[in-house]
């Protein structure tokens, strides 16, 4: 864990973190072997396959698992097509962490593995590339083409508290932590006050965060995804998330069928504006967080408006070739990542906005564009444009 969130000085319960309105402290206790700049996608790699010569900083622990043990994985970050967000750039691109998983199996140090991801498009992740013979099985908060959604919002019908100005979760894995301590007969009508885990299944628990996921079968929600070797999803939940059982008085926790929602990819600015609202003096700090929206905003258009460039110079009208249903994101992984590092050369940080438009790159590569044209199209398209805070030289690049 990054570990900004329980000590940051806008948290009004310094020391603590909830995940939930009525919910207590889930930080105290929590062992942090990698914390800050140690949290890098080389060293999630290392970890995971249990290489302690090539972790950097941090505690040096790692999953030193056995033939018959098993594996549970959860990572929670922003995403876009064929990445995944990390606090330390450069990004987790899908090809990087499916070979890393291969890689475990043919080690034959686990058994079975069970990875729960949160991201925008994290379904693009796994899709066209995660076989299903490595003993892993894969649940996602989206599919390939969609973003995820966070909740527990300030404005919204389902708020933190009062004092809170952020987000408490996000609508996926909010769905199945809150499973994992609470059962429903049926599902968002009677809560009751334990849950146990010897009893249900990884299938179980699926099909009930997929329908809350979906949000009431709205607009504002995703469709949690399944991949890997499914038969897995048949096992009892305790295997991967522990059988202890925790009891809550029904009537101090309550689950509304709709939950109130913000896009992920709009979170930060939507955040930012609610505590606009809030200072109603017209003081420093007001006009301060005024600049930063409106700059904030600006770079926005100007990424959306230079891949729109890029596209219309490399693509005309089109989006490319069309893929077949289930196909990986692209052909050629590191003509993706080359045309990130391009972008971002002459155009600024990708961003975790930006991540969204990894779709375009992928399809100019799925194209046959060549580096050259790339390059030329990029310079083109920013050419009047100052990197200035956003110089990936400053941020770092993204591949």
């Amino acid at each position: 864990m990054y570990d900004d969130i329980a000590n940051d000085p806008e948290n009004p319960r310094s020391g603590t973190i909830i995940n939930s309105p009525q919910g207590s402290d889930v930080y105290a206790g929590v062992p942090k072997d990698y914390t800050g700049d140690s949290v890098t996608a080389s060293n999630f790699y290392a970890v995971l396959l249990g290489n302690k010569t090539a972790v950097k900083g941090g505690s040096g622990k790692v999953v030193a698992s056995q033939p018959t043990d098993r594996i549970f994985v959860f990572y929670s970050d922003h995403g876009g097509p064929g990445l995944l967000g990390m606090p330390n750039l450069p990004y987790i691109y899908a090809s990087d962490f499916n070979h890393v998983l291969k890689t475990k199996h043919a080690s034959g140090t686990y058994d079975e593995m069970v990875i729960y991801l949160e991201a925008c498009e994290s379904g693009s992740i796994f899709e066209g590339l995660l076989p299903k013979n490595l003993n892993i099985y894969v649940t996602t908060a989206s599919n390939a083409i969609e973003n995820s959604w966070a909740t527990y919002c300030p404005g919204t019908k389902t708020p933190p508290p009062e004092e809170f100005d952020t987000c408490l979760g996000d609508l996926y894995s909010v769905s199945w932590m809150e499973d994992r301590y609470f059962a429903t007969i049926p599902f968002h009508r009677r809560w009751i006050d334990s849950e146990d885990l010897t009893l249900e299944t990884l299938q179980q628990q699926y099909l009930k965060v997929k329908k809350r996921t979906l949000n009431d079968d709205s607009t504002e929600g995703s469709h949690v995804m399944q991949y890997g070797t499914l038969s897995i999803s048949e096992e009892i939940v305790s295997n991967y998330q522990g059988s202890a059982t925790r009891t809550i008085s029904t009537d101090r926790f309550k689950i509304p069928v709709s939950m109130g929602v913000i896009d992920q990819r709009d979170a930060d600015l939507y955040l930012m504006w609610q505590r606009y609202k809030k200072l109603t003096e017209e003081t420093q700090q007001k006009g301060d967080l005024r600049k930063k929206i409106s700059k904030l905003t600006a770079y926005r258009a100007h990424l959306d408006n230079s891949v729109g460039m890029i596209k219309r110079y490399l693509l005309g009208s089109g989006d490319g070739p069309l893929r077949d249903a289930g196909s990986a994101l692209v052909d050629d992984w590191d003509c993706l990542k080359f045309m990130v590092r391009t972008f971002e050369t002459h155009c600024g940080s990708l961003t975790q906005y930006g991540m969204k438009h990894t779709r375009t790159f992928a399809n100019i590569c799925n194209n046959g564009a060549t580096k050259k044209a790339m390059d030329e199209a990029a310079r083109k398209s920013c050419s009047s444009f100052k990197l200035g805070q956003w110089d990936p030289a400053i941020v770092g690049f993204s591949s």
